[in-house]
């Protein structure tokens, strides 16, 4: 019986482990370090599914900054876009992937953890916007 369990649960989601599932961390242009770092966002996506689950979860209180972002966010997000926002990160936009945390239980999760570390860790880290 405890086969039957692990093999309906293994079947049942997608592994966080599966290659499937990728996330991003979406920055923009941060005025006082001169670079594209300031995260604004975490971009998870499903691609077993058809169209690809996606899951983004914006940094509190960040609202005009993360408005590049959001307009590219505005419709349906494939892979096809990902490599084409990537090729075209040299300016303010950028995006960094980053690691599924163990533990994930499923897309959202595993977006809600990124963010957490980024709150906890990179934002307050980082310096103040500065005026520009």
């Amino acid at each position: 019986m405890t086969t039957e369990l692990t093999t309906e649960a293994q079947t049942a989601a997608p592994s966080p482990d599966t290659p499937a599932w990728r996330l991003w961390i979406l920055l923009v242009w941060h005025p006082a370090l001169g670079l594209p770092v300031d995260p604004v966002a975490v971009l998870a996506l499903d691609n077993s599914r058809q169209p690809a689950e996606r899951v983004v979860r914006w940094v509190p209180l960040v609202y005009e900054t993360a408005d590049p972002w959001r307009e590219r966010l505005s419709g349906a997000t494939t892979n096809e876009d990902v490599k084409r926002w990537i090729q075209q990160s040299a300016g303010a936009c950028s995006l960094e992937p980053a690691d599924i945390s163990e533990g994930a239980l499923d897309l959202t999760h595993a977006a809600d953890l990124v963010l957490d570390e980024l709150l906890a860790e990179v934002i307050p880290a980082l310096p103040p916007r500065g005026d520009g």
